[in-house]
């Protein structure tokens, strides 16, 4: 059984649509997405720096677009309610925070343009939220986990990404960053991330109302195969129900772990991470150690990954 998975922010990197640019249309469909939503992602994918791309105006949109992008070249066209195509055979779908937006895309719940639209509105409403205080986000690697959230909880932070393989990340103030740097977890280290804001918390509590604004006129369709869901590793099989959580989930911890739990519970045998991948992959790695993984980097991956489909998928 075959699970696809969308990375989050802080997986983009400079250049990383460069060379999905000469594939056939690709070009084209990123001009097309770029004018419905006033961004121009071939820019920030191609020429823009490290700083450009941290924006996370610029970060959510670029990433959901980067694997739609990639996600389209592997299943070989979009997925319709209509004409499923590939996307029907993949045993699940799920995305890490902001990639629960292309996952919902690729399952057929949200037309690309929705889910662009959606990502877009949702980076300016976060990204606004986040300049209202000095917040940010530290992964906490190993330790014992109730340790860990104990010593958070402590501090005042929120445990907004449980990502399991010995990965929490904490979100919040500045200074309650600092103080969890130097009042570090036993057998932990703390390393501080490159995002602008305590995403998934409830420093983001002020986006919620433009995601609802976002969502007004969506009509979502049903799953085409198994969505699931950050909010807490539950298959969702409503469109509906898929829209509401990504409208929630922005200022609801990321429980990655229990996605992780329910993938090995469904009998995943394989996992590819679409582009930019690697983090998921890593992740998967080391909680599901018998599962055969793939990041998918570049279209230098994609044959690779076309037979990790073919070989593993189900009716």
């Amino acid at each position: 059984m075959l699970v696809l998975v969308a990375p989050g922010q802080g997986a983009q990197k400079p250049g990383l649509l460069t060379p999905w640019l000469e594939l056939p249309g690709a070009a084209d469909r990123l001009a097309q997405w770029s004018a419905a939503i006033d961004l121009d992602l071939v820019h920030y994918g191609t020429e823009a720096d490290a700083e450009a791309i941290r924006d996370t105006a610029v970060a959510q949109p670029l990433l959901v677009a980067t694997s739609l992008l990639s996600g389209y070249e592997l299943l070989e066209g979009e997925p319709t309610q209509d004409a499923p195509g590939r996307a029907a055979t993949v045993g699940a779908f799920a995305g890490h925070s902001v990639g629960e937006l292309a996952a919902a895309a690729l399952t057929g719940v949200l037309t690309p343009l929705e889910a662009l639209r959606i990502v877009r509105a949702r980076g300016t409403a976060m990204a606004e939220a986040a300049a209202t205080a000095e917040t940010g986000m530290s992964a906490v690697l190993g330790g014992d986990p109730e340790a860990v959230t104990g010593q958070l909880e402590k501090l005042g932070l929120t445990p907004a990404n449980m990502n399991g393989a010995g990965q929490i990340v904490a979100a919040g103030t500045a200074e309650q960053l600092a103080a969890l740097t130097e009042n570090k977890p036993e057998k932990a280290r703390v390393i501080p991330l490159k995002v602008a804001g305590a995403f998934h918390t409830a420093h983001m509590a002020s986006a919620l109302p433009a995601m609802e604004t976002a969502v007004q006129d969506v009509t979502p369709g049903a799953p085409l195969t198994r969505y699931v869901s950050n909010f807490d590793g539950q298959v969702v099989e409503s469109g509906p129900e898929v829209v509401r959580r990504l409208v929630n989930q922005i200022s609801a911890p990321v429980r990655w772990d229990l996605c992780m739990e329910t993938f090995q519970q469904l009998g995943v045998t394989a996992l590819i991470e679409l582009c930019p991948g690697g983090t998921l992959t890593g992740l998967a790695k080391r909680a599901l150690p018998d599962v055969r993984t793939l990041a998918l980097k570049s279209p230098d991956d994609l044959a690779a990954a076309r037979d990790l489909v073919a070989a593993h998928t189900s009716a």
